[in-house]
């Protein structure tokens, strides 16, 4: 069984990371998938070699929530921790992941590899604040956590 302090903390660990579509690099280049893979892998949630891959660049609102539902289990919004995963909508379909963190002035924060992010794309650690631009899609719980 893993903890969300766990979790919380392997994401923490590729913040700085560059941006990299399908990337699974810590230190080098990953994705928003790629965060999430990585954790698993780390806390051995799945298998080493476990991965999803030749997905686009641009979301067609159905495969990465299908990845995310054959292999997670989806909670709703109200059921959402620390530790879980996120799935958003930036732009008008779901096309985007991040871990959940206990944002330090109270709340949520998403930890997420941000191909937005000034002054160059890459992991960060923001407030979690479902807005006009960036909305709630799905939580999801990863296997084995307690």
């Amino acid at each position: 069984m893993t903890d969300r302090e766990q979790i919380v903390a392997e994401a923490r660990s590729l913040i700085g990371t560059p941006f990299q579509h399908q990337a699974r690099l810590p230190g080098i280049g990953i994705d928003c998938a790629g965060v999430v893979i990585v954790v698993a892998r780390r806390l051995g949630m799945v298998p080493d070699d476990f991965d999803v891959g030749n997905y686009p660049r641009e979301a067609d609102g159905v495969s990465m929530l299908g990845w995310c539902r054959q292999h997670m289990t989806q909670v709703k919004q109200a059921e959402m921790q620390v530790g879980d995963v996120v799935a958003v909508i930036v732009d008008k379909l779901p096309q985007h992941l991040g871990v959940v963190g206990d944002y330090r002035h109270g709340g949520f924060s998403i930890i997420h590899a941000a191909a937005f992010a000034k002054p160059k794309p890459r992991v960060i650690e923001t407030r979690l604040m479902f807005s006009q631009g960036m909305r709630f899609a799905a939580a999801f719980r990863m296997p084995g956590v307690v």
